[in-house]
């Protein structure tokens, strides 16, 4: 038996999903689209089910992509849970008839049940269940209330006897809600009253300038702190010793000891600057990048379900449609903080191929990742807020420019922003851990692969010596128009499969201020590493993704040839 889990966008639809599968979910995405849905299983009685969580929809006549793999997901159900929102019973219950008319055995879950309580509302749900004609079920899925009663009545799931013709639809729904629902008077709470302050601009851009400062506040707190009391020393207890080994074996130098320890710094293994395969290839991933990559999404995860994501969606959207796209594009470019692969990965939330490849772009050419702000900061942080300034000052006002020439050199259109802004609500955790072990296993199995593959043949191309013959090619331009030492010109090669590597190479060349400014900001822009470049060619297309690398080569040309006339 196939159940399909239905509703409205944030009406608590992936938390009964959460209550109702195991740890095997699995997403993936619907055949022929960018759009992703999970899928687990369930206990149905003696039967085992699959459970799939449908996405988000407000009615059966698509007007998204989204919506029209939810219409044909419709297809291959057996039964569907119509998850409603009891705090806005009047939109939801549009679906609600829309489902009824396609006569596919349904059970509703009123959902937020607890809320209506909060808000004033009463819903004499067995009166709906009696209009309806199908079994309706008030869930609290947070605390689990009535997820049990859920379950148990599954099996009573029937075709619903509503009959309305679709231009009488609201009309219908007026007289359901009339006769079931009726509210009470009370004043607005404070956690109301905050929501209401953080969509308004002159009270909401400072709450996300503070919500963004206090964000990266803790995920530096966590992720140094799990590379400096649990990774560093996993590595240097257990794994150096063994490549020590290693080392000795295939007698400390050669061909094959560089590809695969890399080169031994004053005799010893640095997991940072040997450039083995072995070695840095699976330190800096995981025991630099996994830590930080980590704390971005725990937290990410908590703005998502407390319902502060989509209002900073709303509070951008007139920034975000002057570079050609709209709120929602501040998901990938938050993502892509974390990591670029993500980041790249999340450019699927947009609606056309054009605000894919513009948000893309911008993300790969302005928006450092974690592991590379980490090491910009390592690098200049010791310069103080004037050298951090410059690098990330630089990169904003790209940002900014760049997107407003997208905007109006790419044909197309960018539609508005439909999204539903939730009630503050307090995370499911069960739920929050779920989504973050599943985007830290798509990390894994997704990003560090690439990253081996890009240390192998950045070794092999060294050991070849065909890395100094292109950086002698390219020195003219490095030393001429960006001010750099020729030995900055391994860096930018490296850059282009370790950017947090390459970056850490300039530290032993002596750079000045300005230099390291250049260098850092060229860094970021000219090319993301070789896991984003394979998930965008994957995402936008050969074609797309060759146009936006050479717009990433001459803006980061530009803008360093500018820095090193300035600086």
């Amino acid at each position: 038996m196939r159940i399909l889990l239905m509703g409205n966008p944030n009406v608590g639809k992936s938390v009964v999903f959460s209550r109702l599968t195991g740890v095997n979910v699995i997403a993936s995405n619907y055949p022929g689209t960018p759009v992703e849905f999970a899928k687990g299983s369930m206990r149905v009685g003696a039967e085992k089910a699959e459970l799939v969580d449908v996405p988000g929809t407000y009615r059966l006549e698509p007007t998204s992509r989204a919506e029209e793999v939810a219409v044909d997901m419709l297809k291959e159900g057996d039964v569907v849970v119509n998850v409603v929102d009891a705090t806005n019973l009047e939109r939801n219950l549009y679906l609600t008839l829309e489902l009824l008319q396609r006569k596919i055995p349904m059970v509703v879950a009123l959902n937020l049940w607890d809320e209506t309580k909060h808000t004033g509302i009463k819903i004499n749900a067995e009166e709906l269940e009696e209009i309806l004609g199908v079994p309706v079920i008030p869930t609290t899925a947070v605390t689990g209330e009535g997820i049990m009663t859920l379950v148990s009545r599954l099996p009573e799931a029937r075709k619903g006897s509503h009959e309305a013709e679709d231009e009488d639809l609201w009309h219908r729904i007026g007289e359901i809600v009339g006769r079931v629902q009726k509210l009470t008077h009370r004043h607005h709470t404070l956690l109301e009253r905050f929501g209401d302050a953080s969509v308004r601009p002159g009270t909401g851009i400072p709450i996300a300038l503070l919500v963004l400062y206090l964000m990266f506040k803790v995920i530096r707190f966590i992720g140094e702190g799990l590379i400096g009391y649990v990774f560093e020393p996993l590595f240097e207890t257990l794994w150096k010793p063994l490549m020590t080994k290693v080392s000795l074996l295939l007698g400390s130098s050669g061909f094959l000891h560089d590809v695969l320890i890399g080169k031994l710094v004053e005799g010893d293994i640095d997991f940072v600057e040997s450039l083995g395969l072995l070695t840095t290839g699976l330190f800096v991933p995981i025991g630099m990048v996994l830590p930080y990559v980590f704390a971005f999404y725990l937290i990410l995860g908590f703005l998502e379900d407390s319902g502060y994501l989509p209002r900073l969606a709303v509070l951008v959207d007139n920034i975000m449609h002057r570079l050609g796209l709209h709120g929602l594009a501040i998901i990938p470019m938050l993502l892509g903080i974390g990591c670029n692969v993500p980041g790249a990965l999340a450019t699927r939330v947009l609606e056309t191929k054009r605000e894919r490849f513009i948000a893309a772009t911008l993300m790969a050419i302005a928006v450092p990742c974690m592991a590379q702000l980490a090491m910009i900061v390592g690098l200049i942080g010791k310069t103080g807020a004037k050298g951090l300034g410059l690098v990330f000052g630089t990169l904003f006002v790209v940002w900014v420019v760049l997107g407003v020439l997208l905007n109006r050199l790419v044909k197309g259109e960018s539609p508005e922003i439909f999204v539903e802004i939730p009630s503050y609500r307090i995370p499911y955790w069960n739920a929050s851990a779920k989504k973050l072990w599943m985007r830290i296993r798509s990390f894994i199995t997704e990003a560090v692969p690439f990253v081996l593959v890009g240390v192998f043949a950045v070794n092999i191309l060294y050991a070849l010596g065909i890395i100094e013959f292109v950086g002698k090619i390219a020195a003219p331009v490095i030393t001429g128009m960006l001010g750099l030492p020729k030995e900055a010109v391994g860096a930018l090669i490296i850059g282009f499969l370790r950017k947090d590597v390459a970056i850490g190479m300039l530290a032993p060349l002596g750079l000045s201020l300005s230099q390291l400014v250049v260098a850092s900001v060229v860094l970021a822009m000219y090319f993301p590493c070789v896991a984003t470049f394979a998930v965008m060619a994957k995402e936008l297309g050969a074609k797309d993704m060759l146009k936006s690398a050479g717009i990433m080569v001459l803006s980061a040309l530009l803008v360093g040839s500018l820095l090193n006339l300035i600086l």
